[in-house]
């Protein structure tokens, strides 16, 4: 639901520019000072003041708390906190010593760092403010281990477990987990108001049921759901209109915002040592992405409506260059041949599979999530595309966590998931996506984890083309101007297209919605992603409303 309710200290627009929304104003100078100016008068749900102490709180009691989780990465740049100030009860400000263009791009985020909290509420579970007795009962109430748990569990906002706790989001929850129906309802002071002086959200209450991945579809088609994107996709899309005949719903068509609908990574950091060689080699990840017939996968799944592409920013992006959709992203199976060949992989055998320099069949076992049905067809597709050029594919699919903790093990040779999460970012947006920046990336986990972890962890990455990224990415948190920071991108986005470090297949893959017939104010076309579009945030569901009387 915070996702959904983006309310944010400064948040994006719909055309992706930064906007003052929590806050009345912001100044920023030299992309390293940023003053925040509060709106007079507002307020937490629970009616108390939003004040400069609460930023205050947030800065000095819990991220500067050595107890505590810690600043997050984003107001570290160069390892390097800010200086914050208060200037009066409704203006604070941080400095840096150097740019930090990323500051925004992450307040802006689907899960934005936590510079506010309500300082009233939350330093009754604070070793500062409170008693070791009374903290001692609401550690054993709560079933934690100390009063530092007990903090961090009472003052989490992107997971909003307590219902208790103040927010400054458009509807509050009401239900703690664990829990099959959560309620959320409105916030009575909420800041955000219509063009007619009327204050959001229109909708009261919102209820969020919990149900596994295989039966949502089915039960939005009995009518189930007021409103859903989420668990449907466009293989379901039939299904869905056919339920328009029978329950009073309307099925509309988005955009996805990934670089590609779903896309193959080759794990250039997983234990196998053979594998990783290969993966390392440009011309094994060219040959791989040169085997895949797009056409028929776009046609056979999609019904012709995708683009075929590589993994990349999609034409809607400002910083889109056609060559680098198409960069190594045709059938040629004869071209991917050649590649192999080169590369060191045997002439196919009277089985009409390669072999591997140390005599194993040249396989490929590929992992999934399994939560799609989407990503069994594209592989069965892509295992026949595979075998006519000497590869053997198989899938393993296996449930998220499980999937996750083995690739950070290195224990997985390729993956499938959908591409790129922003494909639609500007200049202003930080490239983090396209470098070795998380333990989370799946085409280079142990290089993400060294630069996640400042060198302490994983591995540095040893191909030239991937250091030249950290670089630029490091480059781009220097810069001082918008015209640094595209430069920065396209240089980003030309080694991808060059190096195929991902495998796409097609992107602008249509992404179904589900809203009641009687639910206004939901576009008819839009984006649909987690980044940088929160899901449905940028579009105000503050703002939707039930037209109960069908005018």
């Amino acid at each position: 639901m915070p996702i959904f309710g983006y309310s944010r200290l400064i948040g994006y627009d719909r055309n992706l520019d930064f906007v003052a929304d929590i806050l009345e104003s912001y100044e920023i100078s030299e992309d390293r000072v940023f003053t925040f100016r509060l709106r007079e008068g507002h307020r937490w749900s629970d009616g108390s003041p939003l004040t400069a102490e609460d930023f205050r709180y947030a800065w000095e009691d819990v991220m500067m708390d050595p107890d505590l989780p810690g600043v997050p990465i984003e107001l570290i740049p160069d390892g390097v906190p800010p200086d914050f100030s208060v200037i009066d009860a409704r203006t604070v400000r941080y400095e840096w010593p150097v740019p930090n263009p990323g500051f925004l791009p992450a307040l802006a985020a689907p899960s934005p760092p936590q510079l506010v909290a309500p300082s009233a509420y939350l330093k009754q579970f604070h070793a500062k403010y409170q008693t070791v007795a009374a903290l001692e009962t609401a550690v054993e109430a709560n079933r934690v281990d100390d009063w530092r748990a007990l903090h961090t569990k009472m003052c989490r906002t992107n997971r909003p477990e307590n219902p208790d706790l103040p927010t400054l989001e458009p509807w509050r929850p009401r239900t703690a987990p664990p829990a099959q129906r959560f309620v959320f309802e409105r916030n009575p002071y909420f800041h955000r108001t219509d063009e007619t002086g009327v204050q959001l959200p229109y909708v009261d209450r919102v209820l969020l049921d919990v149900s596994s991945y295989e039966i949502i579809p089915a039960k939005v088609a009995a009518g189930d759901s007021d409103l859903q994107a989420t668990a449907i996709s466009f293989n379901h899309y039939t299904v869905l209109k056919e339920a328009e005949k029978r329950v009073p719903v309307n099925v509309l068509l988005w955009k996805g915002t990934q670089g590609s609908r779903l896309a193959l990574y080759p794990n250039m950091t997983c234990q196998d040592p053979v594998w990783s060689v290969l993966f390392r080699d440009v011309r094994v990840r060219r040959a791989l992405s040169l085997a895949i017939d797009r056409t028929e996968i776009n046609k056979a799944l999609f019904f012709g409506l995708c683009t075929e592409s590589a993994n990349t920013v999609l034409p809607a992006s400002a910083l889109h260059r056609p060559e680098y959709s198409a960069a190594w992203a045709y059938h040629d199976p004869d071209q991917a041949n050649a590649l192999l060949d080169a590369a060191g992989l045997s002439r196919p055998a009277l089985d009409g599979r390669r072999r591997l320099p140390d005599g194993r069949v040249a396989g490929i076992i590929v992992e999934t999530a399994g939560e799609s049905s989407v990503e069994t067809d594209v592989l069965e597709l892509i295992t026949e595309h595979f075998r006519r050029i000497g590869l053997a594919l198989w899938t393993r699919s296996s449930q998220r966590d499980i999937f996750r903790s083995r690739i950070l093990a290195g224990q997985v040779l390729m993956s499938v998931w959908v591409g790129i999460d922003n494909g639609i970012p500007t200049s202003e947006m930080p490239p983090s996506e396209l470098a070795p920046t998380s333990e989370d990336q799946l085409q280079w986990p142990a290089w993400g984890l060294h630069y996640m972890s400042g060198s302490r962890q994983g591995t540095a990455p040893e191909l030239p083309e991937v250091q030249r990224l950290v670089d630029l990415m490091k480059a781009w948190k220097r810069t001082r101007s918008a015209a640094e920071r595209r430069a920065v991108w396209g240089e980003m986005l030309a080694i991808h297209a060059d190096q195929v470090f991902s495998i796409g297949t097609v992107c602008n893959a249509p992404q179904p919605v589900l809203r009641a017939r009687d639910l206004r104010n939901v576009p008819e076309e839009a984006y649909f992603g987690y980044s940088p579009t929160s899901m449905l945030g940028i579009y105000n569901p503050d703002t939707f409303w039930r037209d109960t009387d069908g005018s």
